[in-house]
C-alpha cells in the first residue's frame, strides 16, 4: 500500500500559478497555505489580495478572498477584521503595494494595533508593470526607471520596512525572512506560522517580510537570482526578528 509522503496543500486551489519561472511567490503561497491548514483556520480565513504580481492570489488561495485597491490592503483588512473579529484576516502584498502607495495604511494599521497578519513580499522591484524602481530597490541596482542604477542623491535610499515597522508602538511582531534555500524556507514558514498564531491569540498586528526573487526583471537566471538575495539583498535587508511583543 502506497503511503503519501507529500502532497499539495489544501490551502491552495488547482488553478495554475501565474508567476514567472523562478519567482518565489509560489513558494510563499505554499507556506501561507500550509500554515492555514496546520492551524486549522482555513475555513474561516479571509485574505486580502493586493495589486501587483500577486493581484490574482484570490484564484490561488483556497479560502475567502477580497481584492483591495492598490495599497489599501491593510485598510480593507482592518474593516474586514472589525466586522468579522472571529475570522483570521491576512494581507498578501508586494513592495510596490505596501512600501510605496500603501505605506501609510500599513503603518497606521500597525499603530492602531489591528489584529491582522501582513505577508510582505520584497523583491526590490516593480514586477508586474515592467521592472521599474521600487522603494526597496538597492543602490546601484538597474531598473527600467533607473537604467544607470539607483542613485542615493536622486532616488534616496532603499526603504527598510521591517526596521520602520518595528518602531511602531503597537506592532506586535515583525520579522524578515527569505526563500533562497531550503533552510531559509523552513525559517520563513516558522515566522509566518507565528504571525498567524499571534492573531489567533488576539495579540495584535504582525508583519512578516519575505525577501523574494524576480529573475525576469532582474535579468538573471532563477539560480542566480536566489544567489543575489543571499549575497546582495541581505546586506541591505538583514534577516531576523525586529520586534516580538508576543512572548
Amino acid at each position: 500500500m502506497n503511503k503519501i509522503i507529500y502532497q499539495k496543500s489544501k490551502g491552495l486551489t488547482d488553478r495554475p500559478l501565474s508567476y514567472c519561472p523562478g519567482c518565489t511567490h509560489g513558494v510563499i503561497h505554499k507556506l501561507v497555505a500550509e500554515v492555514l491548514e496546520e492551524l486549522g483556520v482555513r475555513d474561516h480565513t479571509i485574505g486580502i489580495a493586493s495589486v501587483g504580481c500577486s493581484v490574482l492570489s484570490y484564484f490561488f488561495f483556497n479560502c475567502d478572498m477580497q481584492q483591495a485597491a492598490h495599497g489599501r490592503a491593510c485598510a480593507v483588512a482592518t474593516g474586514v477584521k472589525r466586522v468579522r473579529p472571529n475570522d483570521v484576516v491576512f494581507t498578501y502584498q508586494g513592495d510596490g503595494d505596501l512600501a510605496s502607495i500603501g505605506l501609510s495604511e500599513t503603518i497606521h494599521a500597525a499603530n492602531r494595533g489591528e489584529n491582522i497578519t501582513v505577508i510582505f513580499v520584497n523583491n526590490a522591484i516593480y514586477g508586474m508593470t515592467g521592472g521599474q524602481m521600487a522603494p526597496t530597490t538597492l543602490l546601484g541596482q538597474k531598473t527600467t526607471t533607473s537604467p544607470m542604477g539607483r542613485n542615493i542623491a536622486m532616488h534616496g535610499a532603499p526603504l527598510r520596512v521591517s526596521e520602520i515597522m518595528a518602531q511602531v508602538p503597537l506592532a506586535t511582531y515583525v520579522e524578515r525572512v527569505s526563500t533562497y534555500n531550503p533552510q531559509q524556507v523552513k525559517k520563513a514558514k516558522q515566522a509566518i506560522k507565528k504571525a498567524f498564531q499571534n492573531q489567533i491569540d488576539g495579540k495584535g498586528f504582525s508583519l512578516v517580510e519575505v525577501l523574494s526573487t524576480c529573475p525576469v526583471n532582474w535579468g538573471m537566471t532563477p539560480v542566480a537570482a536566489l544567489k543575489w538575495i543571499e549575497e546582495e539583498m541581505i546586506k541591505v535587508f538583514p534577516l531576523g526578528c525586529f520586534r516580538d511583543g508576543s512572548l
